[in-house]
């Protein structure tokens, strides 16, 4: 009996201890506070970075000061002016701290790792110089991870870095006026510019962004990508699963695609300018099985395709509008793939294009609603001069359902033995053409388009 007393006793004291132990370990997990002031725990998802003794540099780093001692040595919530010159990294800030370059600072971390890494809240990067990062994708390799929220990243130069700036369960953060690019790297091996992953809340304005891969947000909600501009990249913004954000203003030049949406709702294109999406896979603006989207005023031009949309809106009972774009000058305006309807499509304006709506697979022209749209091959009249054609607007697919229908004929699209098929088409019909769209109220003058202020 007193062996199993003390037996008793030992298991009560262990279990005690045990519980005693759960509850410091998460009192010392890092808790965060959304804006509504609800709690949470950030998960840690970021794999092990190795660290790197400075011998497995890169020589050009050996003499400078390391960056992380004026980070150690000044106190929380001051603010930072290191005298100018370059700096060894890494660097890693774990406290709100104003760190101001000046332009005149250049942190490197010798061609290993993460150039810098910011983990806390409240904190302002400004004015610095980013780079020399590593080249490993599966530790992301990049020039600056942010873990945190409210922090304003302002006026940096993101260079030689795999990665730009990468956001990881980071609310509320403005990311503003930075210069970014990759490593010197064939498209896909590059880092991406931006990430925003399970991030919401943010502010990505007036950066710039040249020869990098794609800037992504995945599962992030409710950010404002505006004022950007986007040069020789591989998607200029991919959204996936990434609901009620905002993308006005932007400017996006010889990229393999614009902007492109992937299973997701709520997102709003406005006022940007997407051109020379060019190649195999070039399109301006792409949708895959999203829904509940307004694309307006939006300048689409010279593209091998401009709007591709597949399954597109996907939950029943949606819509996606397109409303006062310019959609010109492109292989193909608008092909639909996998078309279920529910596109509404009003008051743009279609110019110059090769083949301005295409369908590729079963014809659905009557699913979605064309109204009051310009088109530059309208052959009707305005007899009443109120600027709407006197008849509809009918586009018919004769020959051209040969490379609508059979993908490998594309190569032949335009060529003239195709061309003078679908003349002779034409002119003869030897089978029904079939009715691509009709709008009802064409507009017969192209309305001239207010030069867009992007201050």
């Amino acid at each position: 009996m007193r062996r199993t007393a003390v037996l008793l006793a030992l298991l009560t004291a262990a279990a005690a201890f045990g519980q005693v132990q759960m509850e410091g370990e998460r009192d010392e997990a890092p808790r965060k506070i959304d804006a509504a002031g609800h709690g949470g725990v950030r998960a840690d998802v970021d794999r092990p970075k190795p660290v790197f003794a400075l011998h497995e540099r890169d020589p050009r780093i050996h003499g400078l000061k390391p960056f992380q001692e004026l980070v150690d040595a000044a106190p929380a919530g001051s603010t930072l002016q290191p005298p100018p010159g370059s700096y060894a990294g890494p660097v890693r800030l774990t406290k709100p701290l104003v760190i101001d370059g000046g332009g005149q600072v250049t942190i490197d971390a010798g061609g290993k790792g993460t150039v810098f890494s910011l983990e806390t809240d409240g904190a302002v990067l400004r004015g610095l110089t980013l780079q020399g990062s590593g080249d490993a994708h599966d530790t992301d390799d990049g020039c600056l991870d942010v873990r945190g929220d409210r922090n304003v990243i302002e006026n940096l130069v993101i260079t030689d870095c795999l990665f730009g700036i990468d956001l990881k369960q980071s609310n509320g953060n403005r990311v503003r006026g930075n210069r970014i690019s990759s490593k010197p790297l064939p498209l896909g091996m590059r880092g991406d510019a931006l990430r925003l992953w399970y991030s919401r809340d943010n502010r990505v304005e007036y950066n710039e962004i040249t020869d990098s891969r794609d800037m992504v947000a995945w599962y992030s909600h409710g950010n404002v990508i505006s004022h950007n501009v986007g040069r020789r990249s591989r998607y200029s913004i991919h959204f996936m699963f990434a609901t009620y954000n905002l993308v006005e203003h932007n400017r996006f030049y010889d990229n393999a695609v614009g902007v492109y949406l992937m299973y997701t709702e709520g997102v709003h294109v406005k006022h940007n300018v997407i051109s020379h999406a060019t190649g195999a896979t070039g399109m301006g603006l792409g949708f895959k099985e999203s829904s509940d989207a307004i694309i307006e005023g939006n300048e689409i031009i010279y593209c091998a395709v401009g709007v591709h949309s597949d399954l597109s809106p996907f939950q029943p009972d949606t819509r996606i509008v397109f409303r006062d774009n310019r959609i010109a000058y492109n292989g193909v305006g608008m092909l639909f793939t996998s078309e279920l309807g529910g596109n509404l499509v009003t008051s743009n304006v279609f110019e110059g294009n090769l083949t301005h709506v295409a369908q590729a697979g079963r014809n659905t022209g009557g699913l979605n609603e064309w109204r009051g749209n310009y088109w530059d091959d309208y052959q009707g009249f305005d007899r009443d001069h109120d600027n709407v054609g006197d008849t509809p607007y009918e586009l018919y697919a004769f020959a051209d359902r040969i490379w609508m229908e059979i993908p490998q004929a594309r190569f032949f699209k335009t060529s003239p033995a195709l061309e003078l098929l679908d003349f002779i088409e034409r002119l003869a019909p030897f089978s029904s053409p079939e009715l691509m769209l009709k709008d009802e109220a064409p507009r017969f003058l192209k309305t001239e388009r207010k030069t867009d202020e992007r201050s």
